[in-house]
């Protein structure tokens, strides 16, 4: 049994980042800067990665909440609500989603589902959209195909992570931050 190779690898998330929508992510930005506040959801894996976003975003001086911990206050009009799902259909992110619309927040949704659920609820999405080989039979409508190089939704995981962090990039240039600012606010208790 061979192993994919790691330049495969890296090739498949680098041609998901680049086929993400500029308007979408500069939406994305306006969102997360006109918010009152943030507050990042995300199930497994992209839950992780939402709560890497979320530091990041704390670094910045954004006022930031994770759905989920104790500490997370009320969601009100004037806040954003960011849940990453590569699905666009896990059972609780639609519930935290229906709960932020009720409450008047401003939904935002990374995915990489062409339709979904979620999709429907959001206010803005940014579509990582899928790597579908051209050997592969079509999609289905309602569901991402996975890298034939990996299990399940591991390129969508790894195309979100980096381009999180290439969304804080830009945030740092709007916000004028620099790297001293943002570490002088990273955990000092750790």
């Amino acid at each position: 049994m061979s192993r994919p190779d790691i330049d495969a690898i890296l090739g498949d998330v680098g041609r998901v980042i680049h086929r993400v929508d500029v308007d979408e992510t500069r939406r994305l930005r306006r969102a997360i800067l006109e918010a009152d506040r943030v507050y990042l959801a995300g199930a497994g894996r992209s839950g992780l990665i939402a709560r890497a976003f979320a530091m990041r975003l704390v670094q910045l001086n954004l006022k930031v909440h994770f759905v989920g911990e104790v500490t997370t206050p009320a969601i009100t009009s004037g806040d954003a609500l960011v849940i990453c799902s590569g699905s666009g259909r896990t059972e609780s992110m639609l519930g935290v989603a229906s709960r932020g619309v009720a409450a008047g927040a401003r939904i935002v949704l990374v995915t990489s589902a062409i339709i979904a659920p979620l999709s429907q609820i959001a206010h803005v999405r940014v579509l990582l959209p899928p790597v579908i080989p051209v050997t592969s039979p079509a999609p289905s409508v309602d569901s991402s195909p996975a890298s034939l190089l990996q299990p399940m939704q591991t390129l969508f995981e790894q195309a979100l992570f980096l381009y999180l962090d290439h969304v804080i990039l830009d945030l740092m240039e709007e916000l004028n931050a620099s790297l001293a600012e943002m570490q002088k606010r990273h955990n000092n208790l750790e």
